[in-house]
């Protein structure tokens, strides 16, 4: 019985990483490690030293890349392959697919971040590789839980793209002003500022990354109460 268990679970999980990676996914993560590769490579040729908060920053952007198609396109794929009225159709069935689709999602983009933080020690300078990774999950999880809240209420995937990249570019713009305040999405922790000292910074890291946690699980549940309306979606 528990051997059946492991088999159902098994083939689960491989299902739905061929939902979440499949289609246009490839293309994102292309597009992902390409970008990485040329900022490194600008770098690597650079005359000055390569700090590690700068690795952080290189890191950030194909992160999001990676993240981006598995999160915002999960549904419309489903749409698309006419599986929605499966999925829908079986009481509370729905949450756990979508919930264990995007708990692979950033399963896999940890371990890329692991991936391209190991390549930054091996071509650039020696960094703390699971620190490095593990800071860098807290803006991407923000970001992969206001996108799957977006998804689940828009229920379009090209709206939600626009909308997430509309509110990426406010982000984006305010990161300059904002870089060293606690509402800064793009906080880069690494980054020590000369005029805070190391109790006032580490607070502001704290409070940082508790209201990312905050609004990314606000966003999870709200797109849980999203997903119970189903005829909005078939």
């Amino acid at each position: 019985m528990k051997l059946e268990k492991l088999h159902l679970v098994k083939d689960a999980l491989i299902y739905n990483l061929k939902i979440v990676f499949g289609s246009k996914f490839i293309y994102f993560l292309i597009a992902a490690v390409a970008f990485y590769l040329m900022i490194i490579g600008i770098m690597l040729f650079d005359d000055d030293a390569v700090q590690e908060f700068e690795i952080y920053n290189t890191i950030l952007f194909p992160g999001i890349l990676v993240i981006f198609y598995p999160v915002i396109f999960s549904i419309q794929n489903d749409k698309d392959a006419r599986m929605l009225e499966i999925i829908f159709g079986v009481p509370n069935y729905r949450y756990k697919v979508y919930l264990l689709r995007f708990a692979i999602s950033l399963l896999l983009l940890f371990v890329i971040l692991l991936l391209m933080s190991w390549f930054a020690v091996f071509a650039l300078v020696k960094v703390h590789v699971f620190y490095l990774s593990y800071q860098l999950m807290y803006p991407l999880l923000f970001i992969a839980g206001v996108a799957f809240f977006f998804s689940t209420w828009v229920k379009n995937a090209n709206a939600t793209a626009v909308i997430m990249v509309i509110i990426g570019l406010f982000f984006f713009i305010l990161a300059e002003p904002l870089e060293y305040s606690k509402w800064n999405i793009f906080l880069n922790p690494l980054n020590t500022p000369s005029n805070l000292s190391h109790t006032v910074w580490q607070n502001v890291i704290n409070q940082n990354r508790l209201m990312l946690i905050i609004v990314s699980v606000i966003a999870i549940l709200g797109s849980m109460v999203n997903l119970q309306r189903r005829e909005k979606f078939v």
